[in-house]
């Protein structure tokens, strides 16, 4: 399945595109046929897609220290939301900066620690970009501001997200010509609050929605907003595809589109994330990079976050970091039947907060076939993904001898990983005090949401379960 390589004077652009909470069952190019999303499919039709793209950790935060440093949340500290990404680490844009890209980031960061509406300023707290149109956290989708260089905020009039893909459009028009540059873009929904968006683009119907067979809870009103902003990025991704193709550069850059965690929308009875059901840790992932990816390419080889540093850096033709935890897959990428292949990714929820509090920390492993995780008390979950695709059926503990050595399997699996990365699969408490983190009543980092400059007066938020985290 090799392709052409085109003849490159420079080494590739990079556009990184991350939506939030958006799973991988509720886009077209991975099955689901009830929302639109045509320029993500043929986009992805374009390049490789990784049917089997994980979160290691399905929650804000912890993915994004994963995404930038290729490592996992217990080795960089970033176990919860709303702590800060140490200045310690090693990023992937600092390592792209120094082989002379320029960087940038727009949209959300939440990366900075509390102060959700403060302001992140140049220097080490931006970990490598250069470029800066990004708030720390937000999903006031119709009243939402961003920071660029002072810390004066900048208030969005309309949808944020075609906003910063505005930004993104004109960052993309200025640099073409210049030299090799990498952007991320990270937009805000599809994360709740489902609805808030302008009228016109809410056009599914709750009526129209049929629930999966593992959905407990009517939540059609929340998928009917929730595959309303879906279409909407998938609009906006298509401005992205026509800004590359008008400057002359999409043969050029490496694209990808991903997202950081799922959303459960009711299925298991649950909402939102933090759990290792498929709806809440596998999300949609697609690349493209011309002459080097080929066209169509579907595989099932697991990627996780921390795979994605090493796998764009190795494409780009840059060496990862020595710090870098995951696996380089980019001959995966290129259709490369030869190279290392992961028999499984790991998963690891250190500590288990807001709405999910009182759900047990837990660790797993996601194979091609199966799900296992298990709590401190022991295996909790064993899935048959081929067999029972809506894991309807726990077979931890069935008695079947098939079954049992499974498990057995399975638990070697994990343990296997829990030695490989230093993980002692302690008490969430254990990793408060360890990296010195303060929580509230409902196991979290207490946040702020006031907007404006550092030292200005902070507004708490109630970070119940129902807040937007």
């Amino acid at each position: 399945m090799a392709e052409t390589p085109i003849s490159r004077p420079r080494r590739p652009n990079i556009v990184f595109v991350f939506a939030d909470q958006l799973r991988a069952q509720s886009v077209g190019f991975m099955g689901n046929t009830q929302v639109r999303t045509p320029n993500l499919d043929s986009f992805a039709s374009e390049g490789a897609v990784f049917t089997h793209a994980v979160s290691c950790c399905p929650v804000c935060t912890p993915y994004r220290a994963s995404l930038l440093t290729g490592r996992y949340p217990l080795s960089t500290g970033v176990v919860l939301n709303d702590v800060p990404l140490p200045e310690s680490e090693t990023t992937i844009a600092q390592v792209l900066r120094r082989q002379g890209y320029a960087t940038a980031y727009i949209g959300k960061w939440h990366l900075d620690g509390p102060r959700r509406g403060g302001f992140t300023p140049p220097g080490p707290r931006r970990h490598g970009f250069d470029y800066w149109a990004a708030a720390n956290c937000t999903h006031d989708y119709m009243h939402s501001h961003y920071y660029r260089d002072d810390p004066q905020p900048i208030w969005i009039e309309g949808y944020d997200a075609d906003h910063y893909t505005g930004l993104a459009v004109r960052y993309i028009e200025r640099h073409a010509a210049r030299g090799p540059f990498c952007l991320f873009l990270s937009w805000g929904p599809p994360h709740d609050p489902y609805a808030l968006m302008p009228p016109e683009y809410r056009v599914y119907r709750p009526e129209d929605i049929v629930l999966p067979p593992n959905c407990t809870l009517d939540t059609r009103d929340d998928l009917a907003g929730y595959y309303s902003h879906i279409t909407a990025l998938d609009r906006c991704f298509g401005r992205i595809l026509g800004a590359l193709a008008a400057t002359g550069v999409a043969d050029d850059t490496i694209v990808v589109f991903t997202s950081d965690h799922g959303d459960m929308l009711g299925s298991q009875g649950c909402h939102r994330k933090q759990r290792p059901w498929d709806e809440s840790i596998r999300v949609p992932f697609a690349l493209r990079y011309p002459g080097r990816v080929p066209s169509g390419l579907r595989t099932p080889v697991l990627l996780n976050v921390v795979d994605l540093m090493p796998t764009m850096l190795s494409l780009a033709g840059v060496a990862p970091p020595s710090s870098c935890e995951g696996l380089d897959l980019s001959h995966v990428a290129c259709g490369s039947e030869r190279g290392a292949r992961p028999t499984s990714a790991f998963l690891q929820h250190c500590c288990t907060f807001a709405d999910a509090r009182d759900l047990p920390v837990w660790r797993g492993v996601r194979t091609e076939r199966y799900t296992y995780a298990e709590t401190r008390d022991g295996p909790w979950l064993l899935y048959d993904n081929d067999q029972d695709p809506h894991q309807l059926h726990n077979r931890v503990a069935d008695a079947d001898p098939v079954w049992r050595r499974q498990a057995r399997t399975l638990r070697d699996e994990l343990h296997a990983w829990l030695d490989r990365v230093d993980d002692d699969f302690a008490p969430r408490e254990d990793y408060w005090r360890r990296f010195g983190y303060t929580v509230d009543p409902y196991a979290q980092a207490p946040y702020t949401v006031d907007v404006g400059e550092p030292g200005g007066a902070a507004s708490p938020t109630p970070n119940g379960p129902g807040s937007r985290w």
